[in-house]
């Protein structure tokens, strides 16, 4: 197991309201090849509260990775995806959308709004596990990611 560049761990934000996603993303990054720390939200409210460090979030850390399900409460995943690329502070902090919809209108949308991957997740088990790995053997292995 490594740690990224500077000697820190990996911070990575998940919004997601599904416990059983929750569950399984995290099993799968338990066995990843950098120390990481997987941060979960469930609504989009709750994710810029973290990223914009308010409330009980004001000492959370900047994400170095954001999975953002398009389907959760309060704010959906799309106007979170729009008010991360809108501001100078949080737009470079790559986003990968973890979502069951594969509506073209929703992969369209999420380019246009300058997301960095767009996954469908399966309703395999074991391919959801291959997704999560992927995704962290691509995002904290071969991406170099831009600094805080």
């Amino acid at each position: 197991m490594s740690i990224y560049p500077n000697n820190r761990m990996i911070e990575i934000l998940m919004v997601e309201d599904s416990p059983a996603d929750i569950r399984l993303t995290k099993e799968a990054f338990k066995d990843a090849k950098m120390l990481n720390n997987v941060h979960v939200v469930s609504d989009g409210e709750e994710a810029m509260a973290f990223l914009q460090h308010i409330g009980k979030h004001a000492n959370a850390p900047r994400p170095d990775l954001i999975l953002l399900d398009l389907n959760v409460p309060k704010k959906d995943g799309r106007e979170v995806l729009a008010e991360i690329k809108k501001d100078p502070d949080l737009k470079r902090i790559p986003v990968v959308i973890l979502t069951t919809s594969d509506d073209e209108k929703d992969v369209l949308k999420a380019y246009n709004l300058h997301v960095n991957a767009y996954i469908k997740k399966p309703v395999d088990l074991e391919q959801f596990m291959r997704i999560v790995e992927a995704v962290e053997e691509f995002w904290l292995s071969v991406v170099k990611l831009p600094p805080k």
